[in-house]
């Protein structure tokens, strides 16, 4: 419940500090999507279902360890995306170029193009982990992976039509930062 909290609220409040104009209660992402929170309520019923027969499986150290590494690491990165992008990050995947939108190429955007994804896409399978919940585990993995393929194709092609060849050299230079995930195919 912490890192769910504190990532909620932390959305919340970068936004505040980054990019007031966007700020909205939706910042917190509390009502991001049906999926989310059928996702969400899975993973405390997976829980609580398989703490009750089988506590053991809930007591292993190392994974619970493992998993709130990840999670850690997820919601450092992601954050540091939202500063690093400042007002150019926004929640909502942008189809019309702001006057102020600049192609962001550093900090941890050197490392990946889409970190803020990156970031996430290890903060959710990370509470999993933490949790060790098998079934939600390879259920949220396969999901956030999905996703992330659909989003980033989605947001490539608006930065392309935004950035042009200044976004397709950033592309041939820095990965995606997610496993099995190029990006949208560029034919030339």
């Amino acid at each position: 419940m912490c890192s769910l909290s504190l990532f909620h609220y932390s959305e919340y409040l970068v936004t505040a500090v980054n990019n007031p104009k966007s700020l909205s209660l939706d910042s917190f992402l509390l009502n991001h999507s049906l999926e989310y929170t059928v996702a969400a309520v899975s993973s405390w019923i997976e829980f609580t279902v398989e703490n009750y027969f089988w506590p053991e499986m809930k007591q292993i150290v190392w994974l619970s360890v493992t998993g709130l590494l990840m999670v850690v690491f997820g919601e450092c990165l992601r954050k540091a995306a939202m500063f690093t992008a400042g007002s150019n990050f926004n929640h909502v995947v942008q189809n019309e170029k702001s006057e102020t939108h600049t192609l962001v190429t550093s900090g941890v955007y050197a490392w990946f193009r889409h970190p803020s994804y990156v970031g996430w896409f290890y903060w959710s399978i990370g509470t999993q982990v933490m949790l060790a919940n098998p079934i939600c585990g390879i259920a949220y993995a396969l999901t956030v992976w999905r996703f992330f393929r659909d989003r980033t194709e989605e947001e490539e092609i608006s930065l392309i039509h935004f950035f042009g060849e200044e976004y397709l050299e950033y592309k041939k230079k820095v990965p995606t930062g997610l496993p099995f995930i190029k990006g949208v195919k560029v034919e030339l």
